[in-house]
Parts: structure tokens; C-alpha cells; sequence
């Protein structure tokens, strides 16, 4: 078994349940970690038999674009696109993060991690 974490994927998005972060947007990170078996790959040095990273930040970028009320809901498409396209995946995580949320006060960032196994 290894780990793929793809760190920091900076996104600008229009999630939240007020109507001016629907309008206005704000920017959000998102990291992952995916565990999967990566011995064949380290022999192969063949991108095929291994989770593409590249894969996983396009299907974080396009989840993010779908608008959401709640980044709970946010994550969980991202984890669902994640094993319904990536066989090799055994389990994963996702933590989005909203950065300088609308709470009231000084917040750098409200995350929600959420976790998915095969």
C-alpha cells in the first residue's frame, strides 16, 4: 500500500449558504490524500498502473466549480468521482477549506475533512 497526497489545490469558488458568497465567491484550498497499491508502479515506471495526480486535481477542480451550500456536500462529490473513476483507489481523503470564511471575526479557514474506503 501507498499514499498519493496532492497539497494545495487553490480554488476560487462560489460555495456557502449566504446569498453574497454565491455572488461574490472567495478562495478555497483543497488537499487529498488517496492510498491505493503502488507496487506494481514503482516496478512498471508506467503511469498506468498507478492513481495520475493530475486526475485527481481535475476532478477537485471541476466538483469545486458545482456550486454547493455546504463543503460537506462539496467533498463527498469529489470522494464519489474518486472511486468511481480510480479503480485503484483503496481509500481516501479530501479536506476543503474555506479560506477567510463570512463567521464573524478573525478566521483564516473553516475545513471539512471527510473519508472514503473501498
Amino acid at each position: 500500500m501507498g499514499i498519493i497526497k496532492v497539497n494545495n489545490i487553490k480554488v476560487y469558488a462560489y460555495h456557502g449558504c449566504l446569498e453574497e458568497e454565491a455572488k461574490i465567491g472567495s478562495w478555497y484550498r483543497v488537499d487529498v490524500e488517496v492510498k491505493a497499491n503502488l507496487k506494481k508502479s514503482s516496478r512498471t515506471d508506467d503511469l498506468s498502473d498507478t492513481v495520475d495526480y493530475v486526475h485527481l486535481n481535475h476532478i477537485v477542480k471541476e466538483e469545486m466549480n458545482v456550486r454547493s451550500k455546504l463543503l460537506e456536500e462539496v467533498a463527498q462529490r469529489i470522494l464519489n468521482r474518486f472511486f468511481k473513476e480510480i479503480k485503484l483507489l483503496r481509500k481516501a481523503t479530501v479536506a476543503v477549506s474555506k479560506i477567510n470564511p463570512p463567521i464573524g471575526g478573525n478566521v483564516e479557514e473553516v475545513v471539512v475533512v471527510l473519508t472514503k474506503k473501498r
